[in-house]
């Protein structure tokens, strides 16, 4: 059975840090690049983070390059999304997901709130 399975979200001060776990299993975890996404209330899903197979290469959007890094341990069937300098348009639910051409998983999201 294919899992992916969020945790680490909460609810945090402007400025501050969260790190994100994304525990894959099910599949072979080491072939599928990984992305994490984020959807906001009333807003379109958005790719956040992206991560290759090996973990070499990375990519951000746009409004969190710089603040947010990306990054896997293979070994551990883990992602892991470190965020920093947290801002009140970062909350969000976040969703993990592993994508190999037409074949993607989905987590069930976890929720990010930034709020004074």
């Amino acid at each position: 059975q294919v899992q992916l399975v969020e945790s680490g979200g909460g609810l945090v001060q402007p400025g501050e840090s969260l790190r994100l776990s994304c525990a894959a299993s099910g599949f072979t975890f080491s072939w599928y690049p990984i992305n994490w996404f984020r959807q906001a209330p009333g807003k379109e899903r958005e790719l956040v983070a992206a991560i290759s197979t090996g973990g070499d290469i990375t990519n951000y959007g746009d409004s969190v390059k710089g603040r947010f890094t990306i990054s896997r341990d293979n070994a551990k069937n883990t992602v892991y999304l470190q965020m920093n300098s947290l801002k009140p348009e970062d909350t969000a639910v976040y969703y993990c997901n592993a994508q190999r051409s037409s074949m993607g998983y989905w987590g069930k999201g976890t929720l990010v709130t930034v709020s004074s």
